[in-house]
């Protein structure tokens, strides 16, 4: 099974073979590096930008102006906030110009904590993304998500914030994207970059399907009866994995959804489920002041009050200024296995 960054290369790929993909640039994104994680590594399109974060945003909208399809990588999420302002003028074109301009372009970028980056490398970008209007927001948790949300990606004819969570970036899926080989030792020979020399290296490219998951769209991860758990990113399969134990262990069933889009998201699915158990928490790792679970919260209370078991929780970073560097100050300050097992279980147990 591919993991996360060979789902977001293999995407890549397909999208520049197929779907009018242009530019795939960003820093150290084109040969020979492909990228600090290597998802854009053997990708015909990619080349290196300087290193300027408003280059590159202001890049992209120049060239989705001009009629291309970019993807333009900002190295880490913690780099993007010098370009917020054109990242508004990217989110509002299409709505000033009465939708005579749109602008088709894409931002991946690495967000959050777990590869022990301490405080440049480290941040989360989730709240902020969606303070910014015009813009669709997704991240994916699994690397058959991630392949076809970024496919959904480059179908937009406005932009799209494709935030990758870094921990996530080398754990393998549980479900084969379509057309990659059944053998993941297989798949590494084809298409994974040798180490040191590579001038000469070419990918051998699986036969890829077109696979999109639809922007605006959550997935029911785990059922359940007593307890809503939403989440997305690093977190979710912590969540997933909090839900199993308790359920095996404890007798308590929670239900997971992983929410996938930011904005717009999908309400439809998450009340639903608040609607049979009563019972919401909000799984984050950004930090909890301002937090996009907050807006959630408010929501919910606003359609589901009567209904509510308990009040709605929210699990989230903590509002510290950066992550440590040591194990325990990362760990410390976004949620872990435990906290989130910890949550679930203290809300089963409120009662109305």
């Amino acid at each position: 099974m591919a993991n996360m960054a060979q789902a977001i290369r293999m995407a890549l790929h397909y999208a520049e073979e197929n779907l009018g993909l242009t530019d795939v640039f960003g820093e150290d994104v084109g040969p020979p590096l492909g990228g600090v994680f290597t998802c854009t590594q053997g990708i015909q399109s990619a080349w290196n930008s300087p290193l300027d974060e408003r280059g590159i945003i202001g890049m992209a909208i120049g060239l989705a102006l001009a009629g291309q399809k970019p993807c333009a990588e900002i190295q880490f999420c913690d780099y993007i906030y010098n370009t917020i302002d054109l990242l508004k003028i990217a989110g509002n074109t299409c709505w000033s110009s009465n939708g005579d301009w749109n602008v088709p372009m894409i931002v991946r970028t690495p967000v959050g904590s777990g590869i022990r980056g301490s405080i440049y490398h480290s941040h989360s970008f989730d709240a902020t993304a969606t303070h910014i209007p015009g813009w669709k927001i997704v991240m994916p948790s699994t690397p058959l998500d991630a392949y076809g949300l970024l496919l959904a990606a480059v179908l937009e004819d406005n932009p799209v914030m494709y935030l990758e969570p870094k921990a996530l970036l080398r754990i393998k899926g549980e479900e084969l994207i379509p057309g990659e080989p059944a053998d993941d030792k297989m798949l590494s020979k084809m298409i994974d970059a040798p180490l040191g020399e590579r001038s000469k290296w070419k990918p051998q490219w699986p036969a890829l399907e077109k696979y999109v998951v639809p922007i605006g769209k959550a997935k029911l991860v785990r059922e359940g009866l007593h307890v809503t758990v939403v989440s997305w990113g690093r977190t979710l399969p912590l969540a997933a994995k909090a839900a199993k134990a308790l359920a095996e262990n404890e007798g308590i069933e929670a239900e997971v959804i992983d929410l996938r889009t930011l904005w717009p998201y999908d309400w439809e699915m998450v009340s639903a489920s608040i609607e049979k158990t009563g019972k919401v928490l909000y799984v984050n790792e950004d930090t909890e002041v301002t937090n996009f679970g907050e807006h959630l919260i408010r929501r919910t209370i606003e359609d589901h009050f009567y209904k509510l078991l308990a009040p709605p929780r929210l699990l989230a970073g903590k509002f510290v200024p950066g992550i440590g560097l040591a194990d325990n100050l990362e760990m410390a300050s976004v949620p872990q296995l435990k906290d989130i097992t910890d949550a679930i279980r203290a809300l089963a147990a409120e009662q109305p």
